[in-house]
């Protein structure tokens, strides 16, 4: 299976302006744990202007006493990510996400962000498949 059979393709985006409660907001109403950073003044090589935004990294900044609606998504994104490609099987990203110590994904097709996979989205797909191979018929009564 690949990613884009797994990948979200509809991405919470917000700016690095955002205030960490703005961001909060968004993903709550959408019910996602990250969203993509869109910087267009980034200079990281090989990210596009393209960070992550985690609910782990609101926790953090939440958790450390800083003031939410003071805090800009910048100071807390993730810049150096690892990104994705939808033809990537299921095992490099998790293989990927395992080595780097992260839940989240972007998924790059070309030089357009085209989805988020997250370890939730994986164990979706492979839940069932692997449910299935461990199931053992079961006698029925009569």
């Amino acid at each position: 299976m690949l990613v884009r059979d797994a990948m979200s393709p509809v991405v919470l985006t917000v700016g690095p302006a955002h205030s960490l409660r703005q961001a909060a907001m968004l993903m709550a109403a959408r019910r996602v744990g990250a969203a993509l950073v869109l910087d267009h003044d980034t200079t990281v090589p090989g990210t596009n202007g393209l960070g992550i935004l985690t609910e782990r990294d609101i926790l953090v900044s939440v958790g450390s006493g800083q003031n939410p609606d003071l805090e800009p998504v910048a100071a807390h994104t993730t810049n150096n990510v690892v990104l994705a490609t939808p033809d990537w099987t299921l095992e490099q990203a998790a293989a990927a996400m395992a080595h780097g110590g992260f839940r989240h994904l972007i998924v790059v097709d070309g030089d357009e962000p085209a989805g988020i996979v997250s370890v939730r989205d994986v164990i979706r797909c492979w839940a069932p498949a692997r449910a299935d191979a461990n199931r053992r018929p079961t006698a029925l009564s009569a």
